[in-house]
């Protein structure tokens, strides 16, 4: 069993925590949380009675006072356990951590120690339906009357979407501005104006309650703006984009070894032809090549988390991770259903929604090509 070099005894206590929870409170539900496109509303709650919301928040805020370990055991543990509804790693690792880092004091007492209970439930809304990559142009307004912004727009893939109780909302607080004109702003969702449409009908992570958002005439005091000024917004979204993006990179790791696990136990009970499908050398050197695929990309992750760890990941090389980790996941799942065969095209099969679930990560959190670009900048010209 690896152990990545990160760890540490107390990160064993953790894992096991983290461990026992999914097995007991998730891996039953995962089926009802399809069907509902969501998870149960208790979760949360559920989750922050035993330590395991806002892990690496301070515990001024009431967060757990740990690092982007914790997250990354929560996440792996998760998807052991074949889940991919609960929207918790947005929550921990990005929504939270944006409060943190650029939110005033009164704004983090508000916020973080309801987010770490689950009383509230955290959403951040970038993407809008003209608007995907290009946060540049997004054309949320948020426009200044007095001591309040008035918000206007719609979003959309937003997760947590449905159950979010706060929403950091990406909006045009100067509309004649590009990057100069972008903020971020803190939206509670019980406010007048705001409104939810439909959970989104995705070919993977059925369970996850992302969903369109629509702004009209939302009144916001003007203290809710996040950050000590205006504009500040885009400069947030890329200091933050490279944790969000680590994330996805943990998550498909994670998601690489429960197929690899799932698949070794099905060739090895699975007959054809009189014996096991681990009888025939093809299966055999096809778990190879996972196996190698999954040792590889965690070799590559660990050190990331490492780096991250120690506050020296930089943008190029965890777009490398977010890439290479992406691309790989999704080979590996494909070689995995078809070892299944025809099983593995089948919905209560884990393999089949582990398939569809990991095709979004060459998407979200800046697309493969987005990726490519970000490295290919970085590339030194020749001397």
């Amino acid at each position: 069993m690896h152990r990545s070099p990160w760890m540490d005894t107390d990160l064993d206590d953790f894992r096991d925590l983290a461990r026992t929870f999914c097995e007991k409170e998730i891996k039953p539900n995962v089926e009802r949380y399809i069907a509902n496109k969501q998870v149960d509303r208790e979760l949360w709650n559920r989750a922050g009675e035993v330590g395991l919301l806002c892990l690496s928040i301070p515990e001024e805020y009431g967060g757990g006072g740990g690092t982007f370990a914790h997250e990354a055991i929560l996440i792996e543990e998760q998807a052991r356990v074949g889940d991919s509804s609960w929207g918790v790693s947005l929550h921990n690792g990005i929504v939270a951590h944006y409060i943190l880092r650029y939110g005033t004091e009164a704004q983090k007492h508000e916020w973080l120690p309801k987010m770490a209970s689950g009383e509230v439930v955290g959403a951040i809304a970038m993407t809008e339906p003209g608007t995907g990559s290009d946060l540049q142009n997004v054309r949320a307004r948020a426009i200044r009357e007095g001591d309040e912004y008035v918000v206007n727009g719609a979003k959309t893939f937003i997760t947590n979407g449905a159950q979010a109780d706060v929403v950091l909302t990406v909006v045009k607080t100067d509309p004649e501005q590009a990057a100069s004109g972008i903020s971020l702003v803190i939206v509670p969702t019980d406010t007048p104006g705001f409104s939810r449409g439909r959970v989104l009908d995705k070919i993977g992570l059925r369970g996850q309650d992302t969903s369109e958002l629509n702004f009209a005439d939302v009144r916001i005091p003007v203290s809710n703006l996040l950050g000590t000024e205006e504009g500040q917004g885009f400069i947030q979204l890329m200091e933050q984009l490279p944790q969000e993006r680590l994330i996805v990179a943990v998550s498909n790791v994670a998601a690489m070894e429960f197929c690899f696990e799932e698949t070794l136990r099905y060739v090895h009970e699975r007959h054809a032809f009189d014996r096991p499908i681990w009888g025939f050398q093809n299966t055999k050197f096809k778990m190879a090549e996972i196996a190698t695929e999954a040792r590889v990309a965690r070799s590559f992750v660990d050190e990331c988390v490492g780096l991250h760890l120690e506050g020296q990941l930089d943008i190029p090389t965890v777009a490398m991770a977010k890439l290479w980790c992406s691309e790989r996941a999704q080979k590996v799942a494909d070689m995995c259903l078809q070892l299944h065969g025809g099983y593995g095209y089948m919905n209560e099969y884990p393999i089949a929604r582990a398939w569809a679930d990991l095709r979004v990560s060459q998407i979200y959190a800046g697309t493969s090509e987005i990726m490519k670009e970000i490295i290919a900048r970085s590339l030194p010209a020749p001397s």
